[in-house]
């Protein structure tokens, strides 16, 4: 959910610049940053945000300036007519009188030429022109992002087949399980009762099979394998106008429990290490989901 957008507009009296960028966030937080006097455009930001994205840490920043390269000039007559006694006096005195380029040196004779406040008509079609640049920098900032999940499609799908390929393995392993679990179980009674009448093979298959019940991880491989199925629907679906991230993000979770429970049921050390593999591919997958909308 990483992206920058930057557009640009003007009209006769001012020029100005939106720039958007977002960064991974769980949920939609979107930043406004305008300049003094243009407040009034921060609800609309964050509503056309709104509409268009739906997860993400989203900054808006306007930079607006006058087109002008400077404010006209106006002479202040009123300085220069207090300053005129004065002028009048010096040459009295006998002392040097300022030239007409002294005078016009003097603070305040020359001023910047304040402009006057628009009217309601001529703030709407200003607020009107800079939305719709901002509106222009919002869709590239959503063709960014779209750009990057994309790739970030390969990404996941890879991560997905991993996932996948460790369940098969897992599959396999847990097969070999049942036996471990048949000579384990024979070893440790056998220590046990090495002086006393061996079990009935009747009563030692009975506790065999409640062992092996207790280690049965078919359950869990058949609810991943459900989840592998759903993963890869989710990211055929993926589309900007169908954003599919928090789902991803909950199945995430549940390929991580299922996992957990595969790695507390395993009696066979070759299994645990796979249902770790496992987890650390699902970890690796949840990472990139989170950039995901």
């Amino acid at each position: 959910m990483t992206g920058y957008a930057r557009a640009q507009g003007s009209d006769e009296r001012r020029r100005w610049v939106w720039e958007a960028r977002s960064v991974n966030g769980r949920n939609l937080e979107v930043r406004c940053r305008v300049p003094q006097g243009f407040e009034r455009l921060e609800n609309s930001v964050r509503g056309m945000v709104g509409a268009r994205l739906r997860r993400g840490n989203v900054t808006v920043s306007l930079i607006a300036g006058s087109e002008r390269l400077g404010k006209p000039l106006r002479i202040n007559r009123a300085l220069l007519a207090d300053l005129a006694p004065l002028v009048e006096e010096m040459r009295k005195a006998g002392a040097a009188a300022p030239t007409a380029d002294g005078l016009l040196r003097v603070r305040g004779v020359i001023e910047e030429e304040e402009e006057g406040e628009e009217s309601e008509e001529a703030l709407a079609a200003l607020d009107k022109a800079l939305l719709a640049t901002l509106d222009e920098a919002l869709t590239a900032l959503a063709n960014a992002r779209a750009a990057e999940g994309k790739a970030l499609a390969g990404v996941i799908g890879g991560h997905i087949d991993e996932i996948e390929t460790l369940c098969g393995r897992a599959t396999e392993r847990a097969q070999v399980q049942i036996g471990t679990v048949r000579s384990r179980f024979q070893a440790q009674l056998e220590e046990l009762l090495e002086r006393t009448p061996a079990l009935s093979e009747e009563r030692f298959a009975q506790e065999v099979a409640l062992l092996v019940g207790k280690a049965d991880v078919r359950e869990e491989l058949d609810r991943l394998a459900a989840h592998i199925g759903q993963a890869r629907s989710l990211l055929a679906e993926a589309r900007p106008d169908n954003p599919v991230g928090r789902k991803f993000d909950f199945l995430c979770q549940e390929f991580n429990r299922e996992a957990n429970t595969l790695c507390s049921k395993s009696a066979d050390i070759e299994l645990t290490r796979l249902g770790i593999d496992l987890k650390g591919a699902i970890e690796r997958m949840r990472e990139q989901v989170q950039n995901v909308e």
